[in-house]
């Protein structure tokens, strides 16, 4: 008969599972500060000791870091998708952008219609909350702020679409943008016009996920990402043009 032998269990390992799937899941982020020991021991209702041993553990596994007089720490468990050397090729490759916002345009548009078909209550309770802030930081004229929450609430639809490969590999491409590999998003941020739009557009996909509408959330992000790219194009031309300027005014000037 195919039966297996069932070893006894550590203690500890219900908290390491627990932790595990919480990093997996994206619950808990790289850097997230875990409770006091005495505050998480109560909150899983085990002892002190226990507690160390599944800590010990996760720490050899390279999931969690403790920092003298600080606390216990997510590990960078994300790392990078890409090495060093193929990061500054995106950096300086004009295509590279394009195909970076097609893949985002090709995926996101897959993660809006799971998160509008899957997504929970919560999940969607998350995304208009980080909406919500997104106007306040419009209504402020705070650009950095506003780019900032513009990452965040793509990320809770990509949360909420609960696959955790896409999670991920987006998370990782995400700190990517963040870091101004692709191109600079707080100047789209800076042009009042453009921030109007891109926050329309926000609106668009935050309200077809509330209503649960599938094919709209997916045309909301395709729209969205496709007005990004028309908008880096423009942002490259009027850069050009104003190299142009430049050297024309310089020039007047020795004559």
């Amino acid at each position: 008969m195919p039966f297996k032998k069932i070893h006894p269990e550590k203690r500890s390992e219900p908290i390491i599972r627990q932790i595990e799937d919480m990093v997996l899941r994206g619950v808990l982020r790289t850097g997230d500060r875990l409770p006091a020991e005495r505050e998480l021991s109560l909150q899983l209702g085990v002892s002190r000791p226990i507690l160390r041993d599944a800590v010990a553990d996760l720490e050899a596994r390279g999931l969690l870091i403790s920092r003298a007089g600080a606390g216990i720490f997510v590990a960078d468990v994300l790392g990078s998708a890409f090495s060093p050397a193929l990061i500054a090729l995106f950096s300086s490759n004009y295509q590279a952008v394009f195909d970076y916002i097609s893949f985002r345009r090709d995926l996101e548009g897959l993660a809006a219609d799971r998160a509008a078909r899957y997504g929970s209550d919560m999940d969607l309770a998350v995304g208009d909350t980080i909406f919500k802030k997104m106007e306040s930081a419009h209504n402020k004229r705070n650009p950095q702020d506003e780019a900032i929450l513009d990452a965040e609430f793509h990320m809770s639809i990509i949360e909420a679409s609960h696959n955790i490969v896409m999670l991920h590999m987006m998370r990782s491409m995400f700190q990517m943008l963040r870091e101004g590999v692709f191109y600079n998003r707080q100047r789209m941020f800076k042009n009042r016009t453009t921030r109007d739009t891109l926050l329309n557009q926000h609106r668009a996909i935050n309200e077809a996920v509330q209503n649960r509408d599938p094919d709209g959330a997916r045309a909301a992000i395709e729209a969205h990402l496709s007005y990004v790219e028309q908008d880096f194009v423009l942002m490259q031309r009027a850069e050009q043009n104003e190299e142009v300027a430049k050297k024309r005014f310089e020039q007047e000037q020795l004559r």
